[in-house]
């Protein structure tokens, strides 16, 4: 609960100053100034006081001290809150970027209390509790009706979590408590280190049972798991048990949690492929307002989930340090009139500024039936930051620039089809024949015509079947094979055994990227490719540097040779780095300093 800045008047001048009228005998023509007698002012030390400031004038007869300013024997009364609420601020907002920073809030909270929620990012709203910027009261004093009624018609958990404010609803404290515990159960012990894997009862090596249909469904399934038509439980790729979902009233065509995989904590962002539904509410304020309700299609990105995708992924990387499954199955962007004055050209363009920044390593993996087209695409590709981000498919995934549908329109159209209907079918062939032997006999024009004519039919019975195989042929383009050919990919995943190819890469990113962080420190001057072959120099003899399990192995079983390998490049970067800085130096110095060393 958060008041805002505290506000005070200098009670020790309430009792003392008096009102200089316009016309003493009738106040309501109002008041020149309000002044201190000289006794009065002399009792606070007049200007050199401090308290407040002025100037001594005649007036009315007598001698008076007119106010210029009160500033008051005690600190606090005004603006010097106002300083330190803007230095509350910017701590708290530092602090996001170097620790992990969460806000419950279980009551009012106003003004700089309210920014200084948002400011912490992590909320978790109480039932009872609103973010206001202004009092429902002194809005309604504004303007001058009775319009709201209630602090929660203004910041409520039903504004703040549709607009993405409040990630978490809790009924009571005992449920924001717990909600807290499970937020932190996902975190590391401090911003500097790397998420600790918990004991997991669920074993990584069985089978993800839920599989995506080809038709829309609740992405929660496949991250948790569902109930089969026949009542059994069906396993999703996550430990059971472990998928929270956050911020699940905003941006709803985008899903985003926290989960683990063997045990090891993740972030999630998985897609929508159902229709929803988003609810702008009307502002009593505003007389000709009205609910607003707008449907939002499956798999595709808005600006409200755009910014959601952003959102998301710098908590995960703002001490938290979560490695992201992102189950990429977007058909691009919504670039409606609508949606571009939204900024969904902004919000899509911040998910590739939070992805290149990203410190902890990403998966990007298109489910089965799932599909990843043109922009959509090219704001996850790992290519934003080769370092950190790899690519994989299911083998009934698809990729590429456009549907098949749309690609057909443009690059196999109607001459196209025909062509290829007069390459194939034997009827068409047969008759084109006949056209050529009779147009060469010179018969009768009534044959050719009725030949032409046949010919039409047969074009005009044939082209739905055709359009069909011209989308067949463009969707052959769009398949895993010709994403592994053409490198774009990592590699081909199958579903039903993802968790466990995951779960052994990630560990294995894990390891392996703590140890380059530790070359780096070392050594400044390595990039993130000399490190990998260094490790890969140092380990290869052990262990076949391709299989994520065995190097998993080998990086545990051979800590003090990679302790000793780190030592030896520690050393030739000292070495180095003196040598550089002796070749600066004049000769006759140079000297000296190694004798010195």
């Amino acid at each position: 609960m958060r008041s805002g800045a505290r506000i005070g008047l200098a009670e020790e001048l309430k009792p003392y100053f008096k009102v200089a009228w316009n016309d003493p005998s009738n106040e309501a023509n109002g008041y020149k100034y309000l002044y201190l007698t000289p006794e009065d002012a002399d009792k606070f030390g007049g200007n050199e006081g401090g308290v407040f400031h002025g100037e001594i004038i005649t007036d009315d007869g007598e001698q008076r001290f007119k106010l210029e300013d009160i500033v008051g024997e005690k600190d606090g009364l005004g603006v010097e809150n106002l300083r330190g609420s803007g230095m509350i601020a910017g701590e708290t907002s530092a602090a996001y970027e170097e620790t992990f920073t969460l806000s419950y809030v279980s009551g009012r909270s106003v003004g700089i209390g309210a920014y200084l929620n948002r400011l912490a990012q992590r909320v978790i709203q109480m039932q009872t509790g609103p973010l206001i910027l202004t009092g429902f009261s002194a809005l309604n004093k504004l303007l001058g009706k009775e319009v709201y009624v209630s602090q929660d018609q203004l910041g409520g958990p039903q504004i703040m979590l549709p607009n993405g404010i409040a990630h978490q609803l809790a009924a009571d404290d005992q449920d924001g408590v717990e909600k807290i515990l499970r937020w932190l159960s996902y975190v590391p012990r401090t911003a500097s280190e790397s998420v600790i894997a918990a004991a997991s009862v669920d074993p990584v090596e069985r089978d993800v049972v839920w599989t995506p249909p080809n038709s829309p469904y609740d992405p929660r399934n496949m991250l948790a798991g569902a109930a089969a038509p026949d009542g059994t439980f069906e396993p999703g790729f996550f430990d059971v048990g472990s998928f929270t979902e956050y911020l699940a009233e905003w941006g709803k065509s985008v899903v985003v949690g926290r989960a683990r995989l063997g045990g090891i904590p993740m972030g999630v962002i998985a897609v929508e492929t159902r229709l929803t539904e988003t609810v702008i509410p009307a502002d009593p304020a505003n007389p000709a307002s009205r609910q607003t309700v707008l449907a939002q299609a499956g798999q595709v990105w808005f600006p409200d989930s755009a910014f959601k995708t952003a959102q998301a992924l710098a908590d995960f990387n703002a001490a938290e340090n979560l490695p992201v499954m992102l189950f990429a199955n977007w058909r691009g962007f919504s670039g409606g009139t609508r949606d571009m004055f939204g900024e969904v050209l902004k919000f899509g363009a911040q998910i590739v500024d939070n992805l290149r920044t990203y410190k902890h390593p990403v998966f990007v993996y298109i489910p089965p039936n799932g599909e990843l087209r043109g922009g959509a695409w090219v704001v996850v590709d790992p290519t934003i930051n080769e370092e950190m981000m790899e690519m994989y498919v299911d083998n009934n995934a698809r990729g590429g620039i456009l549907e098949p549908p749309g690609i057909c329109d443009v690059k196999f159209r109607k001459p196209d089809l025909v062509k290829t209907m007069h390459r194939l079918d034997s009827k068409l062939l047969q008759l084109d024949a006949e056209l050529s032997a009779a147009e060469e006999a010179l018969v009768a024009d009534e044959e050719v015509a009725s030949l032409k004519a046949a010919i039409a039919a047969r074009e005009a019975q044939l082209m739905p079947l055709y359009v069909q195989i011209s989308h067949e042929f463009a969707d052959l383009h769009d398949r895993p094979g010709r994403m592994k050919a053409k490198g774009v990919i990592r590699d081909i995943v199958p579903w039903q055994r993802a968790r466990e190819y995951f779960f052994w890469r990630v560990r294995r990113r894990l390891l392996q990227d703590a140890l380059v962080k530790e070359l780096k420190a070392a050594d400044s001057g390595l990039s993130h490719a000399d490190c990998l072959t260094m490790l890969s120099g140092w380990i290869g003899e052990k262990a076949d540097w391709s299989d994520d399990k065995a190097i998993v192995g080998a990086f545990e079983a051979e800590g003090e040779l990679l302790d000793a390998k780190l030592g030896e490049v520690r050393v030739e970067a000292v070495k180095n780095a003196v040598a550089a800085l002796l070749a600066t130096l004049p000769e006759a110095d140079r000297a000296d300093v190694a004798k010195l060393l």
